[in-house]
């Protein structure tokens, strides 16, 4: 069963969504800038032995900016997750189930959130936003006295299965803690905090458990090239399948929540379901690859159950429709208002058809 990798016991709503936070943190309050100097002691708890990639290097160069994020909800307790620093103007990255709650019914920002650094400064964040879809959010924190360690961001658009990476967060509260593994998988689908999911996540087999939520994965140079969401476990625990949103996602997501705070994702109000050879030539279509548009009618063929009834999308803008995920990966670098030109098969004929993008509902149903 695939979870979100999140918080534990402390956030009893989310006791049984296996995000990738942890519960355990104080929830006193408290503002400003602390004066500790004395750093915890890092504990390194695997070394990657691939060649050109060292485990030792990649923590000590991102670990100072690696965090731990506090949440406190007045309705349900605290939680606890990781996230890491992104400039030296008090910006921090981390997912936003780890700050947020639904708890009610609609989702809400944590009551209080505070950032714990290596160096044991404990300070109070700001929520600027946050992006259900993309499960991303953005805090804000008063950097006047602390020294801080902007992680760089990296490129997930090249990586391949086997390429080593490195988990860096604080699962079941165990802070500064390093896991390596390789690249499993890339352009997964999974779960986000709506009833769409995030396209091309990272599947890696590194230790990834709650807690480590919001934590970067990072690349053999230290740059972050995703950032820990959920594992897949039927224990709640890590089973060696975890999985990160991408950085290309999350550029994205951020450049949007320092406008107001919001994202916003294009829509095209429709579903569709991968076409393979096979399926194409039951159909008696034209083409052996597109979005098959979903129908009214249904279909069992080869093991599986269609919707059919409507067109075949081939191309949008050009980019063929290949995999099950590619509309909507396709469309995700597009933003509401904004035109596209999708060729589509319609009764064996190609035409072209320009469409105005509408805005992504927060579920499907509302659509």
């Amino acid at each position: 069963m695939r979870r979100l990798a999140l918080l534990t016991a402390l956030l009893l709503c989310l006791s049984l969504v296996a995000g990738c936070g942890s519960g355990g943190g104080d929830s006193s309050s408290g503002t400003g800038t602390s004066t500790a100097t004395t750093e915890a002691v890092p504990q390194i708890a695997v070394e990657a032995s691939s060649p050109g990639f060292d485990a030792a290097r990649i923590f000590s160069e991102a670990a100072p900016g690696v965090v731990t994020i506090r949440s406190v909800f007045d309705s349900t307790g605290a939680a606890e997750g990781s996230g890491f620093v992104l400039d030296h103007q008090g910006e921090i990255v981390t997912n936003a189930h780890v700050v947020t709650d639904e708890s009610t019914g609609s989702r809400k920002p944590a009551d209080e959130v505070f950032v714990e650094f290596p160096d044991r400064n404990v300070i109070a964040a700001e929520i600027v936003g946050f992006d259900p879809f993309a499960d991303v959010a953005l805090l804000k924190i008063e950097p006047d006295g602390l020294k801080l360690h902007p992680l760089e961001l990296g490129d997930d658009s090249h990586l391949q299965p086997g390429q080593p990476v490195a988990a860096i967060g604080s699962p079941f509260g165990e802070q500064q803690s390093l896991s390596v593994g390789v690249v499993s998988a890339t352009d997964r689908s999974v779960k986000s905090l709506t009833e769409f999911q995030i396209e091309g996540a990272i599947q890696t087999d590194a230790s990834i458990n709650p807690g480590n939520s919001g934590g970067p994965l990072l690349d053999a140079g230290a740059r972050v090239i995703g950032i820990n969401q959920q594992i897949e476990s039927n224990s709640g625990s890590n089973d060696g399948v975890g999985f990160a949103v991408p950085i290309s996602a999350i550029k994205r997501s951020i450049a949007q929540l320092r406008e107001d705070g919001t994202a916003e994702y294009a829509y095209i109000g429709v579903s569709s379901q991968a076409l393979y050879p096979q399926l194409a030539r039951k159909l008696g279509l034209d083409t052996s690859f597109g979005g098959l548009e979903g129908g009214d009618e249904k279909l069992r063929f080869q093991a599986g159950e269609y919707r059919i009834g409507g067109d075949v999308i081939l191309q949008v803008d050009g980019r063929d429709i290949v995999g099950a995920d590619d509309l909507s990966r396709f469309l995700a670098d597009r933003r509401p208002g904004e035109k596209v030109t999708m060729t589509i098969l319609h009764d064996d004929k190609r035409e072209q058809v320009e469409v105005t993008l509408g805005k992504r509902p927060d579920d499907v149903s509302s659509g």
